[in-house]
């Protein structure tokens, strides 16, 4: 008998992204309107992408189990 796939969650695809050393790594939040009352240091911070806790990194895997 086959072994079943579990199917990829589509939202969870489009949000983060497993290294290469298994990190899941995710764009934040905050960065697409009212831009205008956020100072320069603040949307530099916000332009990179941070890694995800460990706790929840197990969670986000289960999500996204092929990438």
């Amino acid at each position: 008998m086959a072994k079943i796939k579990i199917k990829t969650k589509k939202g969870a695809k489009k949000r983060f992204k497993v290294t290469a050393t298994g990190l899941v790594v995710h764009h934040k939040a905050n960065k697409s309107h009212i831009l205008t009352s956020k100072k320069r240091g603040r949307k530099n911070r916000l332009k990179k992408s941070s890694v995800v806790n460990s706790v929840d990194s197990l969670n986000v895997k289960r999500l996204i189990p092929y990438l």
